[in-house]
C-alpha cells in the first residue's frame, strides 16, 4: 500500500550507494572533525539526487510498450525514484523542473497497462510521491492525462489496488476540481466512485478516508481560481455532513476512525472556506453546529452527554450537562441527524511560527490529514484573529465548579502532545482525537466566517454560556480554553471565540446590568450582560493558568476583542479594573508577540466608549497603586524588565516628567494633588517604549547591532505609538499633562528612517492637533485656565517642519499621515494667521493633489478644504490685510487645482468640491476683476455645477451644492452678469425638486437662499424658476418611499420654508405677478399652510437641519420669523409699480400682500 512506500525506501540502497569516504591522514595540520548530518547517508550529495533522477527519467523516457523486460525495468526505475527523498524542506538544494516531472508522468503513464495492477500501484504511489515531496503544478494536459489514468483505474482495476489509486487521485485534484469538470460526474455523480467508496457504509476505513480526502481536495479552493461548481459542492457537503453524523462502525479502530474524521471534516472546510453560506437555512446551520460541538470535545474522559442531532437558534441554555457515571457514548444513530462539524484553519497572530507536531506518517500526503495537519494555519490567522488591533477584558476569579473534565496538565512541565513514550498506543490516541478537536474548531472557525452575523447570533448560548455560574458548568469554547490539554487547541477556540466576538458590537450593546434584575423573569439584556461577564471570569482564569506563549497571545487578544465590542457604559463597573491591573507584568513579558499584543489589548481599554469613568479613574492612579498583587504565577519568566518598574542605571531617561515610570516605587505613592497632574503610567510607558532602549539582550528577536543597546522591536514600539494615539484622542484632559513630551516623542519618530514609525509619528502628532484645537470649539466647556496655549514653541515648530518634509516621503503612507496631520495643524490660531506657514502649506497640498496615489490625494483634499477653511475664518477675524498678503498666484493655483480634483475619484471629490466654494468665497473683486481669473473662475463654477447634477455619491453632492451657496456669498461674484450664473440657479432648481435624497435638496434650497439681493437672481424668468421649484419641493416634501429619507422631511420643509420667505422679502414690483398667480391658487393653500407651521415653530429643523441657520441668514425664533414677515408686508406694501405692465404688477402685488397679511394674522392669532 502506499502508506508503506516511504518507509520501505532505504530496502533499495545497494551496497554501491554507500558513500566512499577517501582516506585522510593523521596530522596535526588535519582539517578538524565534522560530523555527518542526518542526511549523509542519503544517495550522496543533493546534486546525486537530481542526477539519479535524471538517469532514471531518461530511461524511463527511451522505453517503448513493446520494449523487451519492459515490466522488469519498470519495476526496478519505480523502485529507484520511490527510494528518493525529494522534499525541498529536507533538501532545499534540489532542484528539478516541474516540467520534467510532467513530462515523465505522462510518458510513463502510456506504458503502464491497466491490466498490470501490481505496476499500477507502483505508478500511483510515483504520482503521488513526486507530486506530494516536489510541490508540482502542473500544466493543463498533465493534469488530463493522469486524471483519465486514475479515473479508468478506479474502472477497470480489482478493489485491492484503489486505496493507492486514490491517493494519487488525490494528490492529482488538489486544488484542481474546477479543471477536471469533464470528469466530475465519474467522481461524484448519482453513482460516483468517491461517494461509493465515502459512503458510511463502506467497510474499508482506508478506502473510505482516502475517498473523503479526494472529495475534500476537489473542493479546495486556490485563491484567484473559480470555485467548484455548486452542484458538485453541496453533493461534498451532504457526505461529509453525513460521515461526522454516523456513528462509529463496529469492531473499528478507533485510531482509523479518527482518520475518518480529520479527513471529513477537512472536506467540509474546504467548502465552507473563501465565501458564504450555500447549503440550507437554519436547519443545516443547526446540523453543522450540534455535530462540531460534539467532536469538540472528541476523546475527553469525563464527558457524557445526550448529544442533538440539531442545534436550535435561542437564547436559552441548551442540552449541557455533565455525567461523571456514565461512559462516553456515541452520537444517536439517526439517518437524517444534520450534526456537521467544520473544519476550518486556525486564525491567530501572523508572527507566530508552528511548532512541531511529531513524525508524519507514511499516509500523510499533499491535502492528506497528517500533512495539512503539519501546515501552519497562519493565513487564516491573519484573516481571523491576528488582528492586529484586538480587544479584552478581565474576569473576576471564582473557584472552578463541577468536577475536572481533563487531568490536570497545568503539572506537567511541558505542554506538548508528545508527553507520552513515541510508541504508546494510549499517546498516540490522545494526539488523534487532539487532531479531531482542532479539526472541528477550524472547522467552527470557517462556519462563523460563512454564516451571517445574525444568525450565529442565535447559537451564542450554545458556545458561550449565557447564566450565573453555578452547579455544573455548561460545555462551551470556554471550557476547551480553560481545560484541553493541548495549547494548539486550546488556540484554536480562542481563535474561534475571537471570530465570533470580532464585529458583536451591536448585538452585545443590547446587553445591560445596570438596574436590579427582575425576579418573575431573565430579560435577555440581562443574559447578554451575564455572558459577559462569564467571558471575562473564564479568559482571566485562563490568562493565569497559561503557559504556552503562543497561546498566551490568543488569549490577551481575545480579551481585546470584547473589549472593543462590549458595552461597558451599560454594564455595573467593575469589569475593566481587574483585567488593567492583570495585564500590567505581562508587559514584561519575553515574548514580544505577548508584549504586543498587552498594547493592543491597552489600547483597546482606552478606545472602547472612551471617555469611561472607570478607565479615567485608572489612567489617574500612580503605578505603584495597582501593582501588588498583580503578578501572575509566571512572573519568574516575565522579569526581563526589573519587577515594580524599577530601571536599570543604563536606561536612559526620557524627561524628568516621565521618568517616573521607572522610578516610582509603590512603597511612596503620590498625594492627591501629585496623582490628578501626574502623567498617566499607561503614557509614561508607551513613551518609554518608544524612546528607551530595551535591557534584556536576549529576547526572541534578538539583541541589538553594534553592540550598542537596542531600542524595542519595531511591533512593540509602533503598538506603543498607537496606545499613545487612542489615549491622546480618548483621554485629552489626562494626556495634556505631558504634551511636551509627546510632541518630542512624535519628533523623534518623523525623524527616524523606519517609514512605520514616522507613519505613527506622524499619527500621533495629528491626534495632538486635533485635540488642542477640539478644546477650543465653542461647544467645548473646557476653562480657558485649562486649555493648551497654542502660541508656537519650539517642538511645535519642529514638528511641523518635519511634516511639510515627509509630504515628499517615498512611502505613500507617511506622506498620507504627514498630509492629513498638515491639515489639522493649519487650524491653530497661531499658524493660520502666519501667511507664509500657509503658503507653504498650500503648495505641500497641491503637490500632494498631484500624487499617483489615491489616498494621498484624498487626504490632500480633506487638508486643502481645512485650508480654505481657515481662509473664511481669517477674512472675517483678521481682515483685508490677510487678504493681500495672500499672493494672488497662489490662489490661482490652488483654485485650478481644486478644479482638477473635482473630476478625481469621490473621496477625492468631496472635499475637493468643498475647497472650492470657500475659495470662491474668498476672491476679491480686484482678483476677479483680472483676465488671470477670468477662464478658471468659470471652470471651477461649471465644475460645481457638474457635481451637482452628476451621479456621484450623495456626499459629494451634498458638498457640491454647500458649495454653491458658499460661493453665492461673495458679494463680489457677478451672479446678475456672469454667463455661468443661469446654469448654478439651474442645477439646484433641478436637484431641489428631483433628488431622492433629502439631504441634497436641503442643501440645494439653503444655497438658493443665500443671494442676498434681487439682481444676484437674475431676470424674472429666472427668478421665477428659482420660485416654482422651491414651492415644487414644499408640495412635494413627503413625498418618498424610504423611510430614511422621510426622517428628513421636517427639516427639508424647514429650509424651504425659509428659501420661499427668503425670496418674498427680496422680490421687486416686476415679480409680483407671477408671484401672485403662484399664491392665489391651490399651490398657495399648501405654501400657506407650511408657512405657518414654520412661522409657529411647530416643526423643529429636524434631523439634518444644523447649520441652516447660518446658510440661509434666519433666526430661529418666531418671534423672529414673525417680525422678518412684517419687515418683508411693509417692504412689499411700499413698492410702487413702474412701466408697461405696472397694472398687471398691482394686481400681482395685492395678492401677494394679502396672502402675506392672512398669514400674519393666522400666526399673531390664539
Amino acid at each position: 500500500m502506499a502508506a508503506q512506500t516511504g518507509l520501505l525506501a532505504p530496502a533499495f540502497m545497494s551496497r554501491s550507494d554507500v558513500p566512499v569516504f577517501s582516506p585522510v591522514a593523521l596530522s596535526a595540520e588535519a582539517a578538524p572533525f565534522t560530523p555527518l548530518g542526518m542526511d549523509g547517508w542519503r544517495l550522496g550529495s543533493p546534486s546525486d539526487v537530481e542526477k539519479q533522477f535524471s538517469r532514471c527519467a531518461a530511461k524511463l523516457r527511451a522505453l517503448r510498450a513493446d520494449s523487451g523486460q519492459l515490466r522488469e525495468e519498470l519495476n526496478l526505475l519505480f523502485d529507484q525514484l520511490l527510494s528518493e527523498n525529494y522534499n525541498k524542506t529536507f533538501d532545499p538544494n534540489i532542484n528539478i523542473r516541474p516540467e520534467d516531472v510532467c513530462t515523465l508522468l505522462k510518458h510513463v503513464s502510456c506504458l503502464v497497462p491497466l491490466s498490470q495492477e501490481h505496476l499500477v500501484i507502483k505508478l500511483c504511489q510515483l504520482v503521488h510521491h513526486l507530486l506530494n515531496q516536489l510541490k508540482v503544478i502542473m500544466d493543463e494536459r498533465t493534469l488530463d492525462v493522469l486524471v483519465n489514468y486514475t479515473a479508468g483505474a478506479l474502472k477497470v482495476c480489482s478493489t485491492w489496488t484503489h486505496s493507492d489509486v486514490l491517493l494519487a487521485l488525490s494528490t492529482i485534484v488538489y486544488g484542481n476540481g474546477p479543471q477536471c469538470h469533464q470528469h466530475l460526474n465519474d467522481l461524484l455523480g448519482e453513482d460516483g466512485v468517491l461517494l461509493l467508496y465515502s459512503s458510511p457504509s463502506q467497510p474499508n476505513m482506508e478506502l473510505r478516508r482516502v475517498a473523503l480526502t479526494c472529495m475534500a481536495n476537489i473542493c479546495l479552493r486556490i485563491p484567484g481560481q473559480p470555485p467548484l461548481d455548486d452542484q458538485y459542492r453541496s453533493v461534498s457537503f451532504r457526505v461529509f455532513l453525513k460521515t461526522l453524523q454516523s456513528p462509529k462502525p463496529p469492531n473499528t479502530d478507533e485510531l482509523f476512525y479518527c482518520m475518518v474524521i480529520q479527513a471529513a471534516l477537512k472536506g467540509l472546510q474546504c467548502c465552507l472556506s473563501g465565501g458564504k453560506w450555500k447549503f440550507g437555512g437554519g436547519e443545516e446551520v443547526g446540523s453543522v453546529l450540534a455535530a462540531l460541538k460534539r467532536l469538540l470535545f472528541q476523546g475527553t474522559p469525563g464527558v457524557s452527554v445526550e448529544w442533538p442531532a440539531v442545534l436550535y437558534p435561542s437564547p436559552l441554555p441548551q442540552y449541557e450537562g455533565l455525567s461523571a457515571s456514565k461512559p462516553v457514548e456515541p452520537p444517536k444513530p439517526i439517518e437524517s441527524q444534520k450534526d456537521s462539524a467544520l473544519p476550518g484553519k486556525t486564525s491567530g497572530n501572523k508572527k507566530r511560527k508552528s511548532r512541531g507536531k511529531g513524525k508524519k506518517t507514511s499516509t500523510e500526503s499533499r491535502g492528506d490529514d497528517g500533512e495539512e495537519d503539519d501546515r501552519d494555519p497562519v493565513p487564516e490567522l491573519q484573516k481571523g484573529g491576528g488582528r492586529e488591533g484586538g480587544r479584552g477584558e478581565v474576569e473576576s476569579l471564582s473557584k472552578p465548579s463541577g468536577p475536572s473534565l481533563y487531568p490536570s496538565w497545568k503539572k506537567t512541565s511541558s505542554d506538548s502532545e508528545f508527553s507520552d513514550p513515541e510508541g504508546s498506543a494510549q499517546s498516540k490516541l490522545r494526539l488523534y482525537h487532539g487532531r479531531v478537536r482542532q479539526g472541528a474548531l477550524h472547522c467552527l472557525l470557517a462556519v462563523v466566517k460563512a454564516v451571517e452575523k445574525r444568525t450565529l447570533y442565535g447559537y451564542w448560548s450554545s458556545f458561550i454560556p449565557d447564566s450565573p455560574v453555578g452547579g455544573l458548568p455548561p460545555l462551551t469554547l470556554l471550557t476547551i480554553i480553560r481545560k484541553d490539554p493541548s495549547p494548539k487547541v486550546r488556540a484554536s477556540a480562542l481563535q474561534v471565540l475571537s471570530a465570533m466576538l470580532d464585529g458583536s458590537r451591536q448585538f452585545l450593546a443590547v446587553a445591560e446590568d445596570t438596574a436590579s434584575p427582575r425576579t418573575s423573569y431573565t430579560p435577555f439584556s440581562f443574559s447578554l450582560a451575564t455572558s459577559v461577564r462569564e467571558l471575562h471570569r473564564a479568559l482571566s482564569l485562563a490568562l493565569l493558568a497559561e503557559t504556552s506563549p503562543q497561546t498566551l497571545t490568543q488569549v490577551i487578544k481575545c480579551l481585546a476583542y470584547l473589549v472593543a465590542n462590549a458595552p461597558y457604559h451599560r454594564l455595573r463597573p467593575g469589569l475593566l479594573s481587574p483585567l488593567w491591573k492583570q495585564m500590567r507584568p505581562y508587559v514584561r513579558h519575553r515574548d514580544v508577540n505577548v508584549r504586543v499584543s498587552v498594547l493592543t489589548l491597552y489600547g483597546a481599554l482606552v478606545t472602547t466608549q472612551a471617555p469611561l469613568p472607570e478607565v479615567q479613574l485608572l489612567l489617574r492612579q500612580p503605578e505603584g497603586s495597582s501593582s501588588s498583587g498583580s503578578f501572575t504565577p509566571q512572573d519568574s519568566a516575565l522579569s526581563w524588565r526589573q519587577r515594580d518598574g524599577v530601571s536599570s542605571p543604563s536606561r536612559t531617561p526620557v524627561k524628568p516628567s516621565l521618568q517616573s515610570s521607572h522610578t516610582h516605587s509603590p512603597h511612596n505613592p503620590r498625594t492627591p494633588g501629585e496623582e490628578d497632574t501626574a502623567p498617566p503610567w499607561l503614557l509614561q510607558l508607551c513613551v518609554s517604549l518608544v524612546t528607551q532602549p530595551r535591557e534584556d539582550q536576549s529576547d526572541s528577536e534578538g539583541a541589538g547591532t553594534g553592540g550598542g543597546a537596542a531600542l524595542e522591536p519595531s511591533p512593540v514600539r509602533l503598538e506603543a505609538l498607537q496606545v499613545m494615539s487612542h489615549l491622546v484622542r480618548g483621554y485629552f484632559s489626562l494626556a495634556q499633562a505631558c504634551l511636551c513630551e509627546i510632541g518630542q516623542v512624535s519628533a523623534r519618530c518623523l525623524g527616524e528612517t523606519d517609514p512605520s514609525i514616522q507613519l505613527h509619528g506622524a499619527k500621533l502628532l495629528e491626534e495632538l492637533g486635533t485635540g488642542i484645537i477640539q478644546q477650543y470649539r465653542p461647544e467645548n466647556n473646557v476653562p480657558e485656565s485649562l486649555r493648551v496655549p497654542v502660541s508656537q514653541e519650539k517642538t511645535q515648530l519642529m514638528c511641523i517642519t518635519v511634516l511639510l518634509g515627509l509630504t515628499y516621503s517615498e512611502n505613500y503612507l507617511v506622506k498620507t499621515a504627514a498630509v492629513r496631520a498638515l491639515g489639522v495643524y493649519i487650524l491653530f490660531p497661531c499658524l493660520r494667521e502666519d501667511v507664509m506657514f500657509v503658503a507653504d502649506t498650500a503648495n505641500t497640498i497641491l503637490a500632494a493633489l498631484d500624487d499617483r496615489s489615491p489616498n494621498v490625494r484624498a487626504k490632500a483634499a480633506w487638508s486643502l478644504g481645512n485650508l480654505t477653511d481657515t481662509l473664511i475664518v481669517n477674512m472675517e477675524s483678521v481682515g483685508v490685510d490677510f487678504q493681500e498678503e495672500l499672493s494672488d498666484m497662489l490662489l490661482l493655483k490652488m483654485l485650478q487645482a481644486a478644479t482638477r480634483a473635482s473630476a478625481d475619484k469621490d473621496r477625492v471629490k468631496s472635499n475637493a468640491v468643498r475647497a472650492l466654494g470657500n475659495l470662491l468665497h474668498f476672491l476679491r473683486q480686484s482678483q476677479l476683476s483680472r483676465s488671470a481669473f477670468q477662464r478658471p473662475l468659470e471652470d471651477a463654477v461649471l465644475a460645481l455645477v457638474k457635481t451637482v447634477q452628476s451621479e456621484a455619491t450623495m456626499k459629494v453632492r451634498w458638498n457640491a451644492c454647500y458649495a454653491l451657496g458658499n460661493a453665492f456669498r461673495n458679494p463680489a461674484l457677478p451672479l446678475d452678469s456672469a454667463p455661468w450664473s443661469c446654469d448654478a440657479f439651474s442645477s439646484l432648481c433641478h436637484v431641489v425638486t428631483s433628488c431622492k435624497n433629502f439631504k441634497v435638496r436641503i442643501k440645494s434650497a439653503a444655497a438658493l437662499a443665500v443671494p442676498a439681493k434681487r439682481g444676484c437672481y437674475g431676470d424674472l424668468k429666472q427668478f421665477s424658476c428659482v420660485w416654482r421649484s422651491l414651492a415644487t419641493a414644499l408640495e412635494n416634501s413627503e413625498d418618498t418611499n424610504d423611510f430614511l429619507e422621510y426622517r428628513y422631511s421636517a427639516s427639508l420643509r424647514h429650509t424651504l420654508s425659509q428659501a420661499l420667505l427668503h425670496l418674498l422679502s427680496v422680490s421687486q414690483s416686476q415679480d409680483m405677478p407671477a408671484l401672485g398667480a403662484s399664491l392665489a391658487g391651490e399651490e398657495g393653500r399648501g405654501i400657506k399652510e407650511h408657512l405657518i407651521k414654520y412661522l409657529r415653530a411647530e416643526e423643529g429643523g429636524g434631523e439634518g437641519a444644523e447649520g441652516e441657520k447660518d446658510a440661509v441668514g434666519y433666526s430661529f425664533t418666531p418671534q423672529q420669523r414673525v417680525g422678518g414677515l412684517q419687515e418683508t408686508l411693509i417692504r412689499l406694501k411700499e413698492l410702487k409699480a413702474e412701466g408697461e405692465g405696472w397694472g398687471e404688477e398691482e394686481r400681482g402685488k395685492e395678492v401677494v400682500v394679502h396672502f402675506l397679511e392672512d398669514l400674519l394674522k393666522t400666526c399673531e392669532g390664539p
